[in-house]
């Protein structure tokens, strides 16, 4: 008599957890993204993720790098996914870890689907977004009374230069875009050319909540300028709208307990002075 076929029983399949690491600052990760990340058999990391944090995961676990950046992908997102599910099906209680919120423009959704579709179990981390801890940590409040009653968050990355893009309108939010360094002349020029005014203040904040964190204030009219004359490095974060004004009086992440005030805001005249 032959012995049915074995099954593969949900006992012999991993699980991935889809962890928001946070915007830089490795103490910005959560309680549960923390939990996650030191129980993993498998760590499979982006280049955003703090070094800082994979001293963290367990000393055999596998660490991976999956990270992807302008002009270099370590591993194309579809080989991403398959390995995901791979390190899952081998049994691996996996952690994919990844800048930011996962779900906010990390293809975090991407990969839930293929884990979905493949019939793995996983749960998402949420993470503090770069969209609204850059701005904080250079004492800009996305949100305002009075000032602010929403915002939008964008991606500068794979934006055409002069293709026609959404703009929203010109009343009384804040624009933020994400990995748009390259493209902060389009994106200004665009703004003013869908009627936000050319004096809108704006600000470009590079290596945001860590201690090289540089923030450059200007208006659309300046910013790009302004930017490359600072040499600011990716990853930068835009904010567009008036909540930048606030920074005069809130900035305190680069000016605590040093002597030098920022590039941006120095040739202004209007930032904190230390």
């Amino acid at each position: 008599m032959t012995e049915e076929p074995k099954l593969e029983s949900d006992a012999t399949v991993g699980r991935v957890s889809l962890v928001g690491a946070g915007p830089g600052d490795p103490e910005l990760i959560t309680v549960r993204g923390m939990r996650a990340l030191s129980a993993a058999d498998a760590v499979v990391h982006d280049f955003m993720v703090h070094p800082a944090l994979l001293d963290c995961a367990r000393a055999d676990a596998q660490i991976i790098c999956a990270g992807k950046h302008a002009g270099h992908h370590t591993l194309e997102q579809e080989a991403i996914n398959a390995l995901l599910v791979a390190l899952a099906r081998g049994g691996k209680t996996v952690c994919r870890l990844k800048g930011g919120d996962p779900f906010v423009f990390g293809r975090g959704g991407e990969e839930a689907l293929a884990l979905a579709e493949a019939g793995i179990p996983f749960e998402v981390v949420p993470g503090v977004s770069s969209a609204v801890a850059v701005p904080a940590y250079a004492g800009i409040p996305v949100t305002h009374r009075g000032l602010a009653r929403s915002c939008h968050v964008i991606t500068g990355h794979g934006m055409p230069d002069d293709a026609a893009w959404p703009v929203p309108p010109q009343k009384d939010g804040t624009l933020l875009f994400l990995m748009g360094l390259k493209r902060l002349d389009s994106i200004a020029a665009r703004l003013i050319a869908e009627g936000w005014p050319a004096e809108t203040p704006a600000a470009a904040i590079s290596h945001g909540t860590l201690p090289g964190q540089k923030t450059v204030v200007g208006t659309l009219a300046d910013i790009a300028a302004r930017v490359a004359a600072a040499e600011l490095e990716s990853p930068t974060v835009l904010v567009v709208g008036a909540v930048v004004a606030l920074r005069a009086s809130l900035a305190w992440h680069e000016t605590k307990g040093t002597a030098s005030g920022d590039a941006g805001d120095t040739e202004r005249g209007t930032g904190p002075s230390d």
